[in-house]
């Protein structure tokens, strides 16, 4: 079949082995301890906490639980912070940017802990990640942040000089990298079905498809309105992320949900995953728009992803995109066959990073910023713990304001594609330079 033919299936690859189901319908509970909004990462592993501590919860979920991004994301289990250590410190202060790093090697452990004492089969692999420089300058600048975390927190972390990049990934489009080995892959349909299996043991109702309508005040607790009627609740915890709406207005003014797309291969002969991935890593890069990349599970497939600046509908030109950016790192795969290509949303706000904040009584865990594999279970279970009034099993770098609202938005993205368009050109400028 050529390659041209537009025969992959528009959804995620994730699926054909956990796709997200409603649950049985259950009747709606007049009042719970506990109410959250969004069942994905986060909500499941706050209810986990909160059923397991003997409160009454219920989770409520627009889609089939998991549906959004918690099914539809790579797998990588990064934990990234976008803002690089200088911004850190110049924005928050040098205190608090060196308390947000060393978070992140917490999360990652506690993600690794989570799914080992659970028990839960996610195929999880602690295999490491190569982020590709775009030219000697990039390398020089990453080989001297890669030493500096390494001496910060103690990650095994290390640059990679051209001349043996081919030991980490068959390519020639970078000039060398650096490896990270605190990170790794799992399935991300199959852990969140996971973390709802042992969430709904616990005693987590989850509600679904029922969406939120209205959250407000009423006595000394809430009245959550949803399109299967009302639940009065002590207390609520928002984690809509990437799919926050009109129930929460306070914070879609603050997230920007961006498309982020995939697209997966066919299976590809042994011989050619062993060169193009020789060490079976989770793949990144430092361009504004960089794809981030990495085998499936079973090593036989390669799954790529991006930014899509689409904004309504599955148009044809951001899988075409994506397909162009996988051969250009990968010119033996001109002729190869997509199966899958899908989008989900990310939550992107103005800081930059994850935010677990409180406003008028309600606790909001959101703005993952396309890193919530680690980042949702951990702000969500930093949640429960606060809302069980535990405060060191609480305490996060993260809990501290809102992230600012962003000037005459109210949750349509209307510039995203011309911001996306001008990320693609300052990362083609950098490519040409990079390139003389």
């Amino acid at each position: 079949m050529p390659a041209t033919t537009p025969a992959h299936k528009a959804a995620p690859f994730w699926w054909e082995d956990a796709r997200p189901t409603p649950p049985s319908p259950r009747p709606l509970p007049k009042a719970v301890d506990v109410a959250i909004v969004g069942a994905g990462y986060a909500g499941l592993a706050a209810g986990l906490v909160l059923a397991r501590a003997g409160r009454t919860v219920a989770a409520f979920d627009a889609l089939a639980p998991g549906e959004g991004a918690s099914t539809r994301n790579g797998g990588i289990t990064s934990g990234s912070i976008r803002p690089d250590h200088a911004t850190l410190v110049r924005r928050f202060g040098e205190d608090r940017a060196l308390a947000i790093e060393a978070e992140g090697k917490e999360a990652r452990a506690f993600l690794q802990h989570l799914i080992r004492s659970e028990g839960l089969a996610c195929d999880f692999q602690p295999v490491g990640l190569f982020k590709g420089a775009i030219g000697l300058d990039q390398y020089d600048s990453m080989a001297r942040e890669a030493e500096a975390l390494a001496k910060r927190l103690g990650i095994e972390s290390y640059a990679v000089p051209h001349g043996e990049q081919h030991g980490f990934i068959g390519t020639d489009f970078y000039r060398g990298g650096t490896v990270r080995k605190d990170i790794g892959g799992l399935h991300p349909a199959r852990f969140h079905a996971e973390l709802l299996r042992v969430a709904c043991g616990a005693g987590l109702d989850v509600q679904a498809p029922v969406r939120v309508t209205a959250i407000q005040r009423e006595g000394q607790g809430f009245s959550v309105a949803s399109t299967a009627g009302k639940v009065q609740a002590r207390q609520v915890l928002v984690c809509t992320n990437g799919y926050t709406d009109g129930a929460a207005p306070y914070l879609r003014r603050r997230l920007v949900p961006v498309r982020s797309r995939m697209i997966a291969t066919e299976e590809l002969p042994d011989e050619l995953m062993a060169r193009l991935m020789p060490r079976k890593m989770m793949m990144g890069e430092a361009r504004q728009l960089g794809y981030y990349y990495r085998p499936s599970p079973d090593g036989r497939r390669i799954l790529l992803g991006g930014r899509d600046s689409s904004r309504s509908g599955d148009p044809v030109w951001p899988t075409q995109a994506l397909r162009a950016g996988l051969i250009a790192l990968f010119p033996d795969l001109k002729d190869v066959r997509l199966t899958h290509s899908w989008f989900g949303h990310v939550a992107m706000n103005r800081d930059m990073i994850p935010r677990l904040f409180e406003r008028d009584g309600v606790l909001h865990a959101a703005g993952f910023c396309g890193s919530g594999v680690v980042w949702a279970p951990w702000l969500g279970t930093r949640a429960a713990h606060r809302l069980l009034g535990d405060a060191n099993a609480a305490q996060t770098a993260f809990d501290f304001r809102p992230p600012p609202a962003i000037p005459f938005y109210r949750g349509n993205p209307w510039f995203m594609p011309a911001l996306i368009q001008l990320f693609r050109l300052q990362d083609r400028l950098a490519l040409r330079r990079a390139r003389r």
